[in-house]
């Protein structure tokens, strides 16, 4: 286990290292002045005042190497266009909120996929089987952003069941981490039944239930336990993914997270903003990357972890 868990680290590290070198380079390649908020009325002297404080005068590959210095320490410079504000500031500030829409959404979609999926699978009734493979379609084929749009104007506004701005209370979580957690949902029923499904008729399950073992304790100890291989796998990468993914949906909501930063970030051509937000969002991808891939050899012991 210590062998595999080191490779992964080692991997991880090196994709984290291509990310950080393609997207310094990607920045810089974009046209546009990072400075072109303060450059109106500036001097030639001003001006380059700027380039010297950002260490943009230097040549790329000399900046380069001074960012990954100062990156191994985590000092991801000040923001451009945040003025006074050093990038990790910015990050401790936003994070926690964007961190808590995305645990919501996380325990939503593991919850109602892992409900409607066992269902789903047992279940005898052919039309609630077909209700939940058209609720499932339905929700992988429907963009977050849009459900959020409609849900927005007809709970919001309409009806002004729900709040729609912020994340005051916990009916503000509700909208924004539905959205999230819509596409989510829907893959985790459809993992959920056919490998539970696929479970339910292996030569065990009919052993265990010879012994008169109750149908509950088979499909929960038996059953469920064998059939949560593949959602395991991807509850890592799915919960990375709310939390990166949720930019489209705070912008929409006005939440203060690490979405709208980027996007700002991105408008503003905030080069060290940019490359910090990046660090940190590709960090939490591979992170959880590794720990489902962790968590999956130890569900099931067929996992050769040496490779």
């Amino acid at each position: 286990m210590f062998k595999y868990i080191v490779k992964r680290l080692l991997i991880g590290a090196l994709t984290l290292f291509i990310l950080m070198t393609l997207t310094f380079f990607a920045v810089r390649a974009i046209p546009g002045n990072p400075f072109a908020q303060d450059s109106r009325g500036l001097s030639p002297e001003a001006y380059a005042a700027l380039e010297h404080k950002y260490g943009l005068d230097k040549p790329v590959t000399e900046q380069y190497i001074i960012y990954l210095q100062n990156a191994a320490k985590l000092d991801f410079g000040e923001s451009i266009a945040k003025k006074g504000q050093q990038v990790l500031d910015i990050i401790v500030e936003r994070a926690p909120t964007t961190f808590k829409l995305g645990l919501v959404a996380f325990v939503l979609a593991v919850v109602i996929g892992l409900t409607l999926g066992v269902i789903s699978a047992l279940t005898k009734k052919r039309w609630v089987n077909s209700l939940i493979t058209i609720l499932a379609t339905l929700g992988v084929s429907v963009p977050g952003f849009l459900f959020a749009i409609i849900a927005m104007y007809l709970l919001g506004v309409k009806w002004k069941v729900v709040p729609i701005m912020g994340l005051d209370t916990w009916r503000h979580y509700l909208l924004p981490a539905f959205a999230l957690a819509l596409s989510p949902i829907s893959m985790i029923t459809r993992l959920t039944r056919s490998s539970l499904k696929d479970v339910m008729n292996k030569d065990y399950i009919t052993l265990a239930r010879s012994k008169g073992t109750s149908e509950l304790m088979v499909i929960l100890k038996h059953g469920l336990k064998n059939a949560m291989l593949p959602v395991v796998t991807y509850c890592g990468p799915m919960f990375a993914g709310m939390v990166t993914g949720s930019l489209v949906i705070e912008r929409l909501f006005t939440i203060p997270g690490i979405g709208a930063e980027f996007t700002n970030s991105i408008t503003n051509r905030d080069y060290t903003l940019v490359m910090g937000l990046t660090i940190f969002l590709g960090m939490i991808v591979i992170i959880m990357t590794i720990v489902s891939d962790i968590v999956a050899a130890m569900i099931d012991p067929r996992i050769k972890l040496g490779k």
